[in-house]
């Protein structure tokens, strides 16, 4: 793309000169002699580097520059001067100029601070990529009640700085709404720090959490800040709670009293301001009547809770979830965007979706990758998804057993092979969800004869 350059200065050899150097250099270039025609010409052609004259006739070039940034506060202005003192250098950087160059100018002074100048403007505008990037794709989309209900509660606690205990089944988007939480709260400028507790093994939790010290034990090779400490200042968002093992709950349920934490094999203690989100797909009240989890850490972490709703009770808003998951996923992907017909959402929007809405935005990945045509249309939804009819996984099948036997097998059939599509068939996590070895997941899909449904 080329970057467009205006040129402010009453000198017409300025002007001349200057916009030659930028031209040969491969830039479109525009002038003006004066700083009110300049500042029309910035609003109507929204260049991405001014070259300003301080001293004009009329409006001077720091009025001149007040005015761009109010236009334009991410405007990238380089202010040019025959006298420049200290204090316009001063007033001029205050002001968000960002350099100043003294005449005569010279070619190598002004082409290092073109590149440096432009270098901080694509920057910037990465960031900004970056930024969106990131809101499209923990964006909350719905207008269902129940999603208004969670959006309503977000807005309410984000401002303060209540701990949330998030709850909900698998794939419904606990984690957006502890993103959604962190960047709508006074720390949304400082970190968020997320940690799986499900994922990472007992004996290493503690250590992912607080932190250790060199040589506090086997593997220890080097001092190591915990997640606590990473997310001093900002958000701490604990996944999973509910896996987590009672020693390293009792030691979370310190810092959240204290408010410091001391790493493995040290003894100095670190204070820490983070503010704690958790989340759980478990009854936590049931677990704390196993003896599973902390009575005392569930009331300091339940606070305010909010509850996501599963896709079946917020049908209405499938259709929303299409098309989204379709635009981004054809950005990401970086193909041509496909139309999908009104029967084919009304099909999608039948169907029950234990996976909820990871399942949904899988099966939406599945039907741009394969299926045929500018359009995606009823018969791929039947070829590729599958219409779960009863006969499936259902208690049609499962109700016509003839003995106890045939019955048990059936009704385990139908539920392994509803929580594989709930993990869109990962065998590894609905093990673990399970709580069953993966070696027995494979024997059991063995003898079912369970397989995913493809093209």
């Amino acid at each position: 793309m080329t970057r467009r350059i205006l040129i402010v200065d009453d000198e017409q050899g300025i002007r001349a000169a200057l916009g030659q150097l930028l031209e040969f250099e491969g830039y479109e270039v525009k002038s003006a002699a004066n700083a009110v025609d300049g500042i029309t010409e910035y609003e109507r052609w929204r260049p991405q580097l001014v070259f300003l004259d301080v001293k004009m006739a009329g409006i001077d070039g720091i009025d001149a520059l007040k005015k761009i940034r109010e236009i334009d506060p991410a405007a990238q202005v380089v202010m040019i001067s025959g006298h420049a003192t200290i204090q316009t250098a001063v007033e001029a950087t205050q002001l968000g100029a960002y350099d100043i160059l003294e005449k005569p100018l010279d070619t190598d002074r002004i082409l290092v601070t073109l590149r440096n100048a432009l270098q901080h403007l694509e920057l910037h505008e990465e960031n900004a990529r970056l930024r969106e990037t990131i809101s499209v794709r923990y964006e909350i989309v719905g207008r269902s009640y129940a999603i208004r209900a969670v959006t309503d509660k977000i807005e309410k606690v984000a401002a303060t700085p209540a701990r949330v205990l998030i709850t909900g089944e698998n794939g419904t988007g606990k984690e957006l709404v502890a993103r959604a939480v962190h960047a709508n709260s006074l720390r949304k400028a400082g970190p968020f720090v997320e940690v799986n507790c499900a994922a990472i093994p007992g004996e290493l939790i503690e250590s992912e959490l607080f932190g250790h010290m060199k040589g506090s034990f086997t593997g220890a090779v080097a001092d190591r800040a915990g997640k606590f400490e990473q997310a001093h200042g900002g958000t701490l968002f604990l996944d999973e709670i509910g896996d987590m093992s009672l020693n390293a709950q009792a030691k979370v349920l310190r810092v959240l009293q204290d408010g410091v934490v001391t790493r493995i094999g040290g003894n100095k203690p670190v204070q820490v301001d983070v503010r704690v989100l958790a989340a759980t797909n478990k009854n936590l009240e049931s677990e704390i009547a196993e003896q599973h989890f902390r009575e005392d850490l569930y009331y300091r972490l339940n606070v305010v809770p909010i509850h996501v709703p599963p896709l079946r009770e917020r049908r209405e808003d499938i259709p929303l979830l299409v098309q989204h998951f379709l635009d981004v996923l054809t950005r990401r992907e970086g193909v041509a965007p496909r139309a999908i017909d009104s029967e084919a959402v009304q099909r999608l929007s039948s169907l029950d979706w234990p996976g909820n809405v990871r399942e949904l935005r899988n099966t939406i990945e599945r039907l741009l990758i394969l299926s045929s045509g500018p359009r995606i249309g009823a018969d791929d939804i039947d070829r590729l998804v599958g219409r779960r009819d009863p006969d499936q996984a259902g208690l049609g099948s499962i109700m016509e057993a003839q003995t106890f036997e045939e019955f048990k097998h059936a009704a385990e059939r139908a539920f392994l092979l509803t929580k594989l599509r709930a993990f869109d068939w990962n065998v590894s996590e609905t093990a673990r969800a399970l709580d069953m070895p993966r070696s027995n997941l494979y024997k059991k899909i063995e003898r079912y004869g369970l397989s995913r449904e493809t093209a």
